[in-house]
């Protein structure tokens, strides 16, 4: 019995997942599928498919707290080993900037594209400030990157916003990124961060597993 008991004591607890986390995984997944399933108005493929990373905030809000600002919260994933599929994404938050309301909406959906190694080391190492820490520019929108100004072709970042339907690329200068400690210590655990979750050093939960396979459905392998 004392034998039993401490197999017992000693099993895995099961992950339990709040349901706000829940949502905002599904909020994610569904606002890159609904950006990305009409392609004249979509993220262009051959950027996404040159990404290095990409960072998915639905639902930003005006923060009464943050002058002129917004905050959000969302998730950053990367691609995996030799550049085929993504990882599990780690939690992040996203506050400052004056963007929320260019699209003329009082919440918005910001999409991020980091376009090198040098633009994801750079925001998984701390707190990330975009503009400063990295080159951003408002990315173009359509089947093809054709239309890149100088800026797109040497920004590390480009970035989207989406309000009220409208899909647009949008500069988010000044706006800080940050990794979400609470969140990721309650998908992978404690001690759980971006760094490790992306470079595939924590376990996948299954509840990321639908986040992940959307991003996999619209670019498996990144562009060589």
């Amino acid at each position: 019995m004392l034998l039993l008991a401490g197999l017992a004591g000693a099993a895995p607890r099961p992950s339990r997942v709040s349901s706000d986390v829940r949502n905002r995984l599904t909020n994610a997944e569904d606002v890159f599928h609904q950006i990305m399933a009409t392609p004249d108005k979509a993220i262009p493929q051959n950027l996404l498919d040159d990404a290095s990373c990409i960072v998915i905030i639905p639902g930003m809000k005006k923060g009464a707290f943050i002058f002129g600002g917004q905050y959000g919260k969302g998730f950053i994933s990367c691609r995996g080993t030799n550049g085929v599929g993504w990882t599990a994404p780690g939690a992040v938050t996203i506050e400052g900037g004056s963007f929320g309301l260019q699209l003329g909406g009082s919440e918005t959906d910001a999409v991020l594209l980091l376009m090198n190694r040098g633009a994801e080391n750079k925001l998984l190492s701390d707190q990330f400030t975009l503009g400063a820490s990295a080159s951003v520019a408002a990315g173009p929108v359509g089947r093809t990157a054709s239309a890149q100004t100088d800026a797109m072709l040497t920004a590390e970042i480009l970035s989207y916003s989406r309000s009220r339907g409208v899909f647009a690329g949008v500069s988010l200068k000044g706006s800080t990124l940050r990794q979400d400690t609470d969140v990721d210590t309650e998908l992978y655990g404690s001690g759980a961060n971006n760094k490790q979750i992306v470079a595939g050093d924590a376990s996948t939960p299954p509840v990321v597993q639908p986040f992940v396979q959307e991003l996999d459905k619209y670019s498996p392998r990144k562009s060589s």
